[in-house]
């Protein structure tokens, strides 16, 4: 039986604007075709992402002004993908009640070998991978509260390709998740033991449409897309999910 039988609502996890888009556009188009109602937290803003050189020209220096820019994309990809609900994690209502507001800054990342990242040498001190596992975690538990979830969707044990906000959004969704009572699945890019694969490749238009409002760090060619810093990959289409139990 599929892991999405009988779901109505899935919260899905992410760590930047644009993640939601790049890492599970397709599934998102899919869920929502299903009549699933799909939830997005997004837990930073993106503020240390590099600019698409192109661009550099309409959008001010500085990071507020890459901020401002980063939070018009998501909410243009938000509506271009069909999610319900878009929250910013630290923000009500995935803070915990008894906190201050706050924002969890982006930690920014380094290439360790091609396809794997790691954490950068001067992490703010208000990063998210900086911040303790159990504020993190509380916030998306009053999240999860508010939304009650049929299902998680997250990143697998490793981020995907290693980004230290990728690790700990990770690390605290499966532990509010599980702390909850509610199912938690791994995205993962290619079939595997235990994984639910689902082929999308019909979903390519919409992913397109989706990853075109992220100018500021992407450009859309074809069923490629390159990043701010040149790298080209394809378009994920078709994606796998694992159910993780703790």
């Amino acid at each position: 039986m599929s892991l999405l039988h009988g779901v109505r609502t899935v919260l899905l996890v992410h760590a930047h604007p644009d993640d939601e888009t790049l890492a599970s556009g397709a599934l998102i188009l899919e869920l929502v075709a299903r009549g699933i109602r799909v939830v997005l937290l997004t837990a930073t803003r993106g503020e240390r992402g590099e600019i698409v050189p192109a661009v550099r020209h309409r959008i001010p220096a500085g990071e507020v002004a890459l901020t401002d820019e980063r939070e018009r994309e998501l909410a243009t990809a938000v509506a271009a993908l069909g999610i319900a609900e878009s929250h910013l994690l630290g923000t009500p209502p995935a803070r915990a009640t008894w906190m201050p507001l706050r924002r969890y800054r982006d930690s920014g990342m380094r290439w360790l070998r091609p396809g794997l990242a790691g954490p950068v040498d001067d992490i703010p001190i208000d990063a998210l991978c900086a911040a303790e596992l159990t504020e993190v975690t509380a916030d998306v538990a009053t999240l999860i509260d508010i939304v009650q979830p049929d299902l998680v969707i997250g990143y697998d044990d490793n981020g995907g390709y290693g980004h230290p906000d990728h690790r700990r959004i990770r690390e605290a969704a499966l532990g509010a998740a599980t702390n909850a009572g509610v199912a938690f699945a791994e995205l993962h890019d290619a079939p595997g033991a235990g994984v639910e694969w689902f082929d999308l490749r019909h979903r390519l238009p919409g992913v397109q449409r989706a990853l075109r409002a992220h100018a500021s760090q992407l450009t859309v060619d074809g069923d490629h897309v390159v990043h701010s810093g040149g790298q080209r990959e394809p378009l994920t289409t078709s994606v796998g999910l694992r159910l993780v139990t703790r």
